[in-house]
């Protein structure tokens, strides 16, 4: 069988361009099964090149990144820290771990495992609003609005500011998502009245459109995109497919 090596030697002496884009890419590809623990594709790639690069790229990084971009939790830790949460549950089995590591997995866009994760913590805690709060958004990155909704809603009359004010914004993007357009005008704006953030104004802004009331649309872009100009780095970061969003829009 040909090694990777040979597969690249081959492209590289058929046209350099394409062979070194190729081999980055396929690297590229790689390491991140590797850091994803995508065991299976990794193998899969290193010994099978190109294609395989290829699906990985569309039916998981693509997949991945797309399912929670701009919907950050806060306070979501890093890779790293699954093994040890894996040890932990594995001698202490408490509901803290199943939520620190559903978080985890929520950011790496691996849904079903945050939804497992965040569903044995309530089973150890029913309580805990952390745990359900982050379930309903869960369900709501995997277009389950109406399995959401009793579970945001309830979090958000306990403590409308949970999360600083996440909670909140995933019951605006639920409302919304099932229609309810006049209520989760209402959320975005309570979410407005105690936060600045770019997802609440553009979202915001595109209900306003929906409602033929450009105006208004318009001044909530104007003001994501001046508050992004003085944002810290790691804010603008977060933020940025709002306000490309924003500057779509307003064009």
């Amino acid at each position: 069988m040909p090694s990777p090596l040979n597969y690249y030697l081959y492209w590289l002496r058929a046209n350099p361009v394409v062979g070194i884009v190729a081999g980055i890419f396929w690297l590229w590809m790689l390491i991140d099964a590797i850091r994803r623990a995508e065991w299976l594709w990794a193998v899969f790639m290193f010994l099978f090149p190109g294609l395989t690069s290829l699906f990985y790229f569309f039916l998981v990084y693509r997949a991945a990144a797309s399912a929670t971009q701009g919907f950050e939790l806060p306070g979501a830790s890093s890779r790293r820290r699954i093994k040890e949460l894996e040890t932990l549950i594995h001698n202490l089995d408490k509901p803290h771990h199943y939520l620190e590591l559903g978080d985890i997995y929520f950011q790496k866009g691996n849904l079903s495992k945050s939804e497992e994760c965040y569903r044995a913590s309530l089973q150890r805690d029913a309580q805990d609003i952390d745990a359900r709060a982050h379930l309903g958004q869960c369900l709501l990155r995997q277009k389950r609005a109406g399995e959401a909704r009793p579970i945001l809603q309830q979090v958000c009359a306990e403590n409308p500011k949970h999360d600083y004010g996440h909670s909140l914004m995933a019951y605006a993007e639920t409302l919304a998502s099932l229609g309810e357009i006049d209520s989760a005008i209402a959320a975005w704006k309570q979410v407005l009245q105690d936060h600045t953030y770019a997802r609440a104004r553009v979202q915001l802004g595109e209900l306003y459109l929906a409602t033929k009331q450009p105006e208004l649309a318009a001044a909530e872009f104007r003001e994501a995109i001046s508050d992004d100009r003085h944002a810290p780095g790691y804010q603008r970061k977060r933020d940025r497919v709002w306000i490309w969003r924003a500057k779509r829009l307003l064009r």
